[in-house]
């Protein structure tokens, strides 16, 4: 399992390796990345920002092209070398922690920069690790059903139908990594 916290850490890296960013518009494309369920305070980014500096992952500068009203400029933070090679690195597993609800998610969003077999590897794990939940769900449901209410029955449907959905939408994903000739068209913008 993942240490608390290095999810964070890789959404933050794999942000600043397309361009510098301060703390503001970092935690606010962080949001963006990680749902809009997600709410990140300040009081959680800044930590990690100092963590990934003392690291030697990233480095903060002073933007002298940033006035802030009589404060002191804003830190722009960018990545180092040694942060380029551990999100390479990072980008290369695909060992069970990738397939895991939180680090799936971000690994997803920076799949652009992951090798195709390392994607299906990923899906695949995904898709394993959801259909075993689904069943273990499946088969508590079928126990309880007559000791659980309307409302609590409602919410278990709910989230049987949602892991249903995202194991459809893996299986389609791993067909297209799999067969990328057979990929439809993007939707027009």
């Amino acid at each position: 399992m993942p240490r608390r916290g290095a999810t964070l850490e890789l959404a933050t890296i794999g942000l600043l390796h397309d361009t510098p960013m301060h703390g503001y518009e970092l935690r606010k494309e962080l949001i963006s990345l990680l749902g809009w369920g997600r709410v990140l305070s300040y009081g959680t980014l800044y930590p990690c920002l100092k963590s990934l500096v003392r690291t030697g992952l990233i480095e903060a500068d002073d933007d002298p092209a940033v006035e802030v009203r009589g404060r002191r400029n804003r830190i722009v933070y960018h990545l180092t070398a040694a942060g380029k090679e551990y999100f390479a690195r990072a980008m290369e597993d695909s060992g069970p922690a990738t397939w895991d609800d939180e680090t799936f998610s971000v690994r997803f969003a920076f799949f652009a920069r992951t090798e195709r077999a390392t994607r299906v590897r990923i899906l695949e794990g995904r898709r394993s690790r959801l259909q075993e939940r689904l069943e273990n769900v499946r088969e508590a449901t079928q126990r309880g059903r007559d000791r659980a209410d309307a409302y609590t029955r409602e919410l278990q449907r709910h989230g049987l139908e949602s892991v249903e959905r995202e194991v459809r939408w893996l299986t389609e994903l791993i067909e297209r990594e799999r067969n990328p000739h057979d990929e439809p068209p993007p939707p027009p913008t």
